[in-house]
């Protein structure tokens, strides 16, 4: 006798079914698959089966919203399961768990994790300025969603909109740290690829350009821009912006400059090896400190602004916490805007300014070299040139200050004439 087979609900007897309201309506699809219909008129989707001897029950959803067919593969998945020796409900809990997780890392709190994993290894100024270009140009685009959901096509678009308002290298640097964020991701477990390291020549290349500087025949018209600005500057800054020109120093060498580091009845400047570019490097530091044998205008200068701000921990400390800040970078350069010469000079060209015009009075390249503090790739050499060019080194630079007083005096000739 042929075995009868039992049939299996369609669509439309689904679709059909009407509630009981006095009882639950069981209708059996097979596999211990069925559509509980309850007196209020919920359909749910539950599946009757056995595991290690013992009866278990699965709740699959609610139909409309989980259809026929989509509770069958729930049910086949659970058997499945079953046969493997898994529990269907334990192997839910940890997908939901995993999911849960997944959506609770998105990429702003990642990217926060990571900054604030890095801290220690940046600059206070560093650390500040990266997340504020995250929240300035990453966070509104992408921050608020799974990391793991973030494409190629979203980078492209945020790296896109920062070059378009001109920021070539902000770009550069957001591509790079997008690069570090996903990777960090990566090391957690939380991702398994980065979309942001696989984006080749996508950014527009950067010409390399060298910061404004005068030329020296600029010089005596510069000087007499700067001296008929002296009196609308603070004292500070104005002798700031003549150490920069009688020195030729970095920026940042001279604001975070301490009063610790300069000895003026031998007339000598320190500058700590860990101050200088080379010296914040993270491999090969160059631990050489940096000696400046100040010119007699420059003692001067210093002797002056000791009696303003002698007392504090630094030559030139911030306004707002003077007693745990120098001031400001942007300074010099707000001076040199009043004056005139926005885009024409920076703090940077008064470096180059003084190692064109004295290769062109004559000094040799060499000296003029080690006062500008460039490392030299032959250590034993770099050794050698410090100890031999101390001295010349000291003569230029009283050369250079005389120089400019010189120039000084030309232009005060002229406007008495």
């Amino acid at each position: 006798m042929a075995t009868r087979l039992k049939r299996r609900l369609t669509d439309t007897q689904v679709k059909k079914a009407k509630p009981d309201p006095d009882r639950q309506v069981l209708l059996q699809d097979g596999d211990g698959l069925y559509l509980e219909i309850n007196p209020s008129g919920s359909k749910i989707w539950r599946m009757k089966t056995m595991m290690k001897g013992r009866s278990m029950r699965l709740t699959f959803g609610e139909y409309p919203g989980l259809t026929l067919a989509h509770a069958r593969q729930k049910c086949e998945q659970a058997r499945s399961l079953i046969s493997q020796g898994i529990d269907p409900r334990e192997a839910k809990k940890a997908q939901e768990a995993a999911e849960r997780t997944r959506a609770e890392n998105t990429f702003e709190k990642i990217a926060r994790d990571w900054h604030t994993n890095r801290l220690s290894g940046w600059k206070p100024e560093t650390a500040e300025d990266i997340i504020r270009q995250l929240e300035r140009d990453v966070f509104p685009v992408i921050g608020f969603k799974p990391i793991y959901e973030v494409t190629h096509k979203q980078i492209i678009g945020l790296l896109r909109a920062i070059e378009g308002r001109g920021s070539f290298e902000t770009a550069r640097r957001v591509k790079a740290n997008l690069s570090k964020i996903f990777s960090h991701a990566i090391q957690f477990g939380i991702m398994d690829r980065n979309p942001a390291a696989d984006l080749v020549d996508i950014l527009k290349p950067v010409q390399k350009q060298h910061l404004a500087a005068i030329k020296h025949e600029e010089l005596p018209e510069f000087l007499k821009v700067m001296d008929s600005n002296a009196a609308r500057m603070f004292q500070p800054t104005r002798i700031a912006v003549n150490l920069m020109l009688l020195l030729f120093i970095r920026t940042s060498e001279l604001i975070e400059a301490e009063w610790s580091e300069i000895d003026l009845e031998k007339g000598v400047w320190i500058i700590p090896w860990h101050r200088m570019k080379m010296g914040k490097r993270k491999i090969n530091p160059n631990t050489q400190d940096h000696r400046i044998d100040l010119p007699k205008q420059a003692i001067a200068l210093l002797q002056e602004l000791h009696q303003i701000t002698g007392y504090r921990k630094y030559l030139f400390p911030s306004q707002r916490e003077p007693g745990n800040k120098p001031m400001s970078n942007t300074v010099i350069l707000m001076a040199l805007r009043r004056m005139g010469y926005q885009g024409r000079m920076t703090g940077h060209g008064f470096r180059a300014l003084a190692a064109s015009a004295l290769g062109e009075l004559g000094y040799r390249r060499e000296v003029i070299e080690r006062a500008l503090a460039h490392k030299e790739k032959d250590q034993v050499q770099a050794a050698y040139h410090r100890a031999e060019f101390q001295q010349e080194r000291k003569e230029m630079l009283q050369a250079w200050a005389d120089y400019i007083d010189t120039i000084r005096r030309k232009n005060s000739l002229r406007l008495v004439a």
